[in-house]
C-alpha cells in the first residue's frame, strides 16, 4: 500500500500533527510521553527520536510534541521516514491499556462529563492535534490532563481551562472546577 503523510501546524509551535491515509488509532486516542515502553514498535520508535515528548495517536493522525530542542525543518523528514517504516505493521484497533497506559472506562458522573467533552470540546482539540483526558472527579472538583499538542500548549492552560469549565458549568453543574492534573 502507499502511504501518505501530510503535515500540519498546531496551536502549539512545539507540536506537529502528521495525517496519514490510513488509521493510527480506530478507537478514542491514546497518548504516549517520553520515558514509557509500550507494546507499539511505532511508538517506540517515535519516541526514541531526540527531543520528541510525546506521541499522541488519534483517527487517522499523530501529534509529536517536542521538547523545544528541535528543528522541525529538519526533524519532519526523520519523523515521516520512522512513521513509514513503521505504519505497515501498526494495528490501528490496539487497546490502550493492554499497550502502556490506563483506558477510558467510565461511567456515572464521569462518563456524563465525558460525553459532554465528546460533543463541545474535544472535536476542537482533536483538531488541532490534542485532547484531553478526565483523571477524576472530587466534590465538585474535575481534574483532566491535556495530550498530544495541548499538552504544554500555553492555551491549553488558560483559555481552553476556562472554556471547558464554562461549558461543563451550563451543561452539567454550575459549580464545577475544572483543573490541570
Amino acid at each position: 500500500m502507499n502511504y501518505s503523510i501530510s503535515v500540519q501546524p498546531t496551536p502549539n509551535p512545539n507540536a506537529l500533527k502528521f495525517v496519514l491515509n490510513v488509521p493510527v488509532k480506530a478507537r478514542e486516542s491514546a497518548g504516549f510521553r517520553r520515558g514509557l515502553t509500550t507494546a507499539l514498535p511505532l511508538v517506540n520508535a517515535l519516541l526514541a527520536l531526540n527531543g520528541v515528548i510525546e506521541v499522541f495517536l488519534s483517527g487517522n493522525f499523530i501529534t509529536i510534541t517536542q521538547d523545544g530542542t528541535l528543528d522541525w525543518d529538519t526533524s519532519e523528514g526523520v519523523i515521516k521516514e520512522v512513521l513509514l517504516k513503521h505504519i505497515g505493521a501498526h494495528n490501528a484497533d490496539f487497546d490502550v491499556a493492554a499497550v502502556a497506559t490506563p483506558g477510558k472506562a467510565m461511567d456515572g458522573e464521569l462518563g456524563r462529563i465525558d460525553e459532554i467533552l465528546d460533543r463541545t470540546i474535544r472535536p476542537a482539540l482533536q483538531h488541532d492535534g490534542g485532547d484531553l483526558q478526565v483523571i477524576s472527579l472530587e466534590g465538585k472538583t474535575l481534574t483532566i490532563s491535556y495530550q498530544g499538542a495541548c499538552g504544554c500548549c500555553p492555551h491549553a492552560a488558560m483559555g481552553t481551562l476556562y472554556a471547558i469549565q464554562n461549558i461543563l458549568r451550563d451543561q452539567y453543574d454550575p459549580e464545577v472546577v475544572v483543573q490541570m492534573a
